[in-house]
């Protein structure tokens, strides 16, 4: 169940952060750009599970255009709305695991044993990163324009991915203790800009946030590596 788990999981995150460009994402409501949209999804899910006729991928694809057809149609661009249509996405990935266990062990792939790992760390490392950027950004957006006017085009983003991917690496690499030195590092970096109340603000709220999303993500995706295959790397001391 979970080597499924872990190949829909990656065409998850593949289909909606990796091949949904900005123009998609702007122009959702089309139903050409839905339909277009299913169509990742459905390809992605084929490809990671080596499964082209299982009617569960078809349902899988259909349930993720639902999905987003309701929340496009009905909410607004927000960060519970995002929250819960990536809650449901999730939930739905699990019930298609449980229901179908076997799409990845009688797939062409079932001889990789190692391949699920590969594939859940693959996918936790885009979403602890890209998906985590989306996420912060739209809880960010309910307090107002970025306070910190003299900053890079951009700055904020790339900031925010570096800090969680590097979260990401030192909690599968057993380093938590990094994570103390790069809190440590941003705040030193980050100390002009705190001394104002709402930049401060801004700045916590939004690292807090960042970190969360990376220590929450990683913490799972290394739960569920537990319990799968390991990846046949000979630790370095070896």
């Amino acid at each position: 169940m979970l080597e499924t788990l872990a190949a829909l999981f990656l065409a998850h995150v593949l289909a909606d952060y990796v091949f949904q460009t900005r123009w998609m994402v702007e122009e959702k409501s089309r139903p050409e750009t839905l339909f277009l949209h299913a169509l990742i999804v459905l390809l992605t899910a084929m490809a990671t599970t080596g499964q082209v006729a299982s009617p569960m991928i078809y349902a899988l694809a259909l349930i993720h255009i639902v999905i987003d057809t309701v929340k496009t149609r009905f909410f607004s661009d927000t960060f519970i709305p995002h929250i819960t249509d990536q809650a449901l996405h999730l939930v739905t990935l699990t019930l298609i695991a449980l229901i179908a266990p076997d799409l990845f062990p009688q797939g062409p792939y079932a001889a990789l044993a190692w391949l699920p790992k590969a594939m859940l760390f693959t996918a936790g490392a885009i979403y602890a990163t890209r998906a985590g950027g989306f996420a912060v950004g739209k809880l960010m957006e309910r307090f107002g324009p970025n306070p910190i006017g003299d900053s890079l085009d951009k700055g904020g983003f790339w900031i925010g991915l570096l800090e969680r991917g590097l979260i990401f690496l030192l909690l599968i690499g057993q380093m938590a203790g990094g994570i103390g030195f790069l809190v440590a590092a941003k705040s030193v970096l980050r100390f002009e800009a705190a001394q104002e109340g709402k930049k401060a603000e801004w700045v916590i709220i939004g690292t807090l946030a960042s970190f969360g999303w990376a220590i929450a993500v990683t913490l799972a995706v290394m739960f569920i590596a537990a319990q799968l295959p390991p990846l046949g790397i000979s630790p370095l001391n070896d």
